[in-house]
């Protein structure tokens, strides 16, 4: 009978070198119909399993086959990349260490423990897996594009582009290396040689759908909408689920003010799997809102989704839902609970982390434009729906009074892991440069950068106060003393604006998409005036305007 099996086996091996998995499965199943703990069936039906996109049945059998052989680094390493798809993320590092501990010199194993680590943000821990799978096996393609990948994640990127190239000269007619080192150009500034190497990338593999999104961020920063959006819908076409590709699309309809398809294909983030906003959706148990169902009567929930300037905007919906006959929760960031706590139409406010009381339907902040069919024109944009608490001000008021210079207040950085950071804010320096004299500077800046405090102890007309700022309560209070508020695209602009408070923003040449194009103004607050750089990256002609401005309005 032995000799039979493994007969049996070596037809199931050959069967399943040649492609023909389905009978190489049969005859696996065949053998252990006749001996149940055969581990070589275990192990390559796993394989099959895996192959076949059915990793619980993958996990399953190469669980029965190493219980049979623990000794096989191989099996181990099989069971991490099934436990990995699963998302099963300490089992898939624990079968790695086992694989390696088998076999030292593994350098899959390595590489597919770096992965299990990026996944889990352990980046600096990825890397050097990532360096032992090389270090190991030189010519490993996949690794040298892994290990890009993370160095871009950590921001290094001529180092991702240098692993990028790696792999392209090992593996020149690899597209999904081309898409990487195109991101890598991307982000180093380096706009022509990224499309050529999205371009590359299509070549290669027209149906790479990444490559074409790719390819459509990078026309939509060069302002280039249509060509973006052409390139968005091959990539839908090609994946017509696939979420990135959608939002994207929206991104550049919002901008462009095609609000009717802008909201539409923006909703698409709820339904990207890696999105926070996919992940957020799957807390409630109670159905979504989007603007057709009945509120008479009804309890709703509606809670942040991305930033405090986001919640900020989209609060104003608050009042249009309670309209409707629904009794109003809002969930938002802890810093905002006590300022919003006042806002019309809500009878609850509730911060992150705090048990919520019982409703009957919730909706994130940034699907009630969709929900309420939001155009242009109808955009709810009342000046002054937030208010500041009145005895907090006078406080700020009576700690101004000695000084009868116009006060304006400044916020020239932004968070500093946005991904749009390096483009939206300003450096201190530079911003300093530009501010004319006559003025009582106020810093509304929270956190602050490298050198910041040192350029502030040398400059006491710019008043910095953020120790003094517990929340947004009190940065209301003191933007309510203020005369203006200059700020980048911050929450503190969204704050001011929605205050009712004279406030300019200082836009970079691809702003976000609630900016829109062109326009000085903002449809949003009728208060605002915008300042867009004309040309990428440079402040200098924006903060001259400015300054110039200040000059008139105040002089």
């Amino acid at each position: 009978m032995l000799i039979r099996l493994d007969d049996k086996f070596r037809q199931a091996s050959d069967l399943h070198r040649k492609g023909l998995l389905e009978s190489a499965r049969l005859v696996c199943e065949e053998i252990l119909a006749d001996q149940a703990i055969h581990f070589d069936a275990l192990n390559l039906l796993g394989l099959i399993a895996a192959q076949t996109r059915n990793p619980t049945l993958a996990a399953t059998l190469l669980a029965q086959a190493i219980a049979v052989n623990p000794a096989n680094a191989f099996t181990h390493c099989n069971l991490g990349t099934a436990q990995q798809e699963l998302e099963q993320w300490d089992a898939s590092l624990a079968s790695y260490d086992r694989a390696i501990a088998l076999k030292p010199d593994y350098a899959v194993a390595y590489s597919n423990r770096g992965n299990v680590l990026r996944r889990l943000g352990r980046l600096h821990e990825a890397l050097a897996g990532f360096d032992q799978a090389i270090e190991l096996q030189p010519n490993f393609v996949e690794a040298h594009v892994n290990r890009g990948n993370v160095l871009g994640e950590l921001h290094h990127w001529l180092l991702a582009l240098v692993s990028h190239d790696t792999a392209l000269s090992l593996r020149p007619d690899f597209a999904e290396g081309h898409c990487n080192r195109g991101l890598a150009l991307k982000a180093l500034h380096r706009p022509g040689e990224a499309l050529a190497s999205f371009d590359k990338a299509i070549a290669i593999w027209p149906g790479h759908a990444e490559a074409h999104v790719n390819r459509g961020n990078v026309l939509r920063e060069r302002h280039e909408f249509e060509a973006a959006t052409a390139a968005y819908n091959r990539a839908i076409a090609i994946k017509q689920d696939y979420a990135t590709a959608h939002v994207n699309r929206g991104i550049v309809s919002l901008l462009n003010g095609n609000f009717e398809r802008g909201w539409a294909d923006y909703e698409w983030r709820r339904r990207d799997p890696d999105s926070v906003h996919s992940r957020e959706a799957r807390r409630f148990s109670k159905p979504l809102w989007t603007g057709k169902e009945l509120l008479v009567g009804k309890t709703i929930l509606l809670h942040d989704e991305q930033g405090l300037g986001d919640t900020l905007q989209f609060c104003r919906y608050a009042t249009l839902v309670s309209d409707q006959g629904a009794t109003v929760i809002m969930g938002v960031q802890t810093p905002l609970r006590g300022l919003l706590s006042g806002l019309a139409g809500v009878t609850q406010v509730v911060a992150e982390g705090v048990a919520l009381p019982d409703f009957d339907y919730h909706c994130p902040l940034m699907s009630l434009p969709l929900a309420f069919n939001t155009q242009l024109r109808t955009i709810p944009a009342p000046t002054g729906y937030l208010s500041a608490n009145a005895d907090m001000s006078a406080k700020w008021r009576a700690r101004f009074s000695s000084n009868a210079l116009p006060r304006i207040g400044l916020v020239w950085s932004g968070n500093a892991v946005h991904a749009n950071d390096c483009h939206r804010s300003i450096p201190l320096v530079e911003l300093l440069r530009s501010l004319p004299a006559n003025f009582q500077y106020v810093s509304l800046q929270k956190d602050l950068r490298a050198g910041d405090e040192l350029l502030l102890r040398n400059h006491p007309s710019l008043l910095h106060v953020a120790d003094q700022l517990s929340d947004f309560s009190d940065t209301a209070a003191l933007c309510q003393c203020l005369d203006l508020v200059i700020a980048v695209d911050t929450s503190v602009a969204h704050l001011n604006g929605a205050l009712g408070n004279k406030t300019w923003v200082l836009l970079p040449f691809n702003p976000d998409w609630r900016w829109l194009l062109q326009r000085g103004d903002s449809p949003w607050y009728p208060t605002m005036k915008l300042y867009r750089q004309s040309r990428p990256g440079d402040w200098q002609e924006v903060l001259a305007r400015v300054s110039s401005d200040l000059a008139q309005t105040f002089g």
